[in-house]
């Protein structure tokens, strides 16, 4: 749907302050501890104006806790953090801000009608209320108080109060957690509509499917580092691996580690797991094996990411760091 031009993003909000023509978001040397696990190591990253940008990484890598920065619900340790040029804990900077975080919690008593038009009542020029639940499939869902929605329902309400507002920035983290296929297909086109309205969207998932139908621009996260920053077909392009099961009776592991395209291997007797950066190359040597029970399918996307981690020169075994 094309959004008229007096109900593109931030059309009449006052704009935050800042460089015009610089970066929305801004992290520079960033580091974040929790206890003794550090969340985020010396990451460095700038948004522009209008770009689509998928943060992608494995469970626990720290994509949550950038966020929670860049939005002003956490300080970093050290470095710097800018949202429109300023201090994300401002409230002046945030006006051109719509974010929707993993865990979303709506009054339950509410209808989707009434939490709209609340949520909408915060800014000064926000969507018509039927348009934004119209873009969200909402809008026979109206007059349902929201303690009666499904996960997915409350999940596509949440991102729809994110954009009421015609933010300039988009910040969402999992958008799509609890949703069928169908009602991600059908968010993902609202956020690529927003975004051709001239908005920025950065959007955070553990899911290549995700990244790959949205952004332009994908930054790689792996033990609170950024790994990539690149191009989603330069991406794509370092994490198409496949996953190569295979018998190799009385085979040494050293001799399977040592065969072409192996990157990661694991070995439970003479079954052996591994994790091929070129499948077919690997295939051709193993003919030379006396070998059986030959499976090849795609890897999984932490084991991808595993792989890019030890490619980036991180060997430090991953850690779980808190949301």
């Amino acid at each position: 749907m094309t959004t008229p031009p007096s109900a593109r993003p931030g059309a009449d909000a006052a704009p935050p302050r800042g460089d015009a023509h610089g970066p929305v978001l801004e992290a520079v040397g960033v580091t974040r501890r929790f206890g003794d696990v550090v969340a985020l190591d010396d990451v460095s990253l700038a948004v522009r104006p209008g770009e689509l940008v998928g943060l992608l990484g494995p469970n626990g890598a720290g994509k949550t806790t950038l966020l929670s920065l860049v939005t002003g619900l956490r300080r970093p340790d050290s470095g710097v953090v800018r949202l429109f040029g300023g201090d994300p804990r401002d409230p002046s900077n945030r006006v051109g801000l719509g974010t929707t975080p993993q865990e979303t919690g709506l009054p339950a008593t509410l209808t989707v009608r009434e939490v709209t038009d609340f949520v909408a009542g915060h800014y000064p020029s926000p969507m018509p209320r039927g348009e934004v639940l119209e873009r969200f499939g909402l809008t026979d869902l109206a007059k349902r108080q929201t303690g009666g929605l499904s996960g997915g329902q409350k999940r596509r309400l949440a991102v729809a109060l994110a954009l009421v507002g015609r933010p300039r920035l988009v910040v969402l983290d999992e958008p799509t957690t609890g949703l069928d296929v169908e009602a991600r297909h059908e968010l993902w086109q609202a956020l690529r509509d927003y975004h051709a309205d001239g908005a920025t969207v950065v959007v955070t998932s553990h899911y290549l499917e995700e990244v790959e139908a949205l952004a332009e621009r994908v930054v790689v996260i792996g033990q609170g580092r950024v790994l990539v920053d690149d191009t989603l077909a330069a991406v794509l392009a370092r994490v198409h691996l496949r996953r190569v099961t295979v018998t190799l009776p009385g085979a040494a592991t050293d001799v399977v580690r040592a065969l072409p395209g192996v990157s990661r291997l694991e070995r439970d007797g003479d079954r052996f797991e591994l994790l091929a950066s070129d499948a077919d190359a690997l295939v051709r040597a193993l003919v030379t094996l006396p070998f059986r029970g030959l499976e090849v399918r795609g890897a999984s996307l932490e084991e991808a990411f595993l792989a890019l981690t030890r490619t980036a020169g991180t060997s430090a075994a991953p850690q779980e760091v808190p949301a």
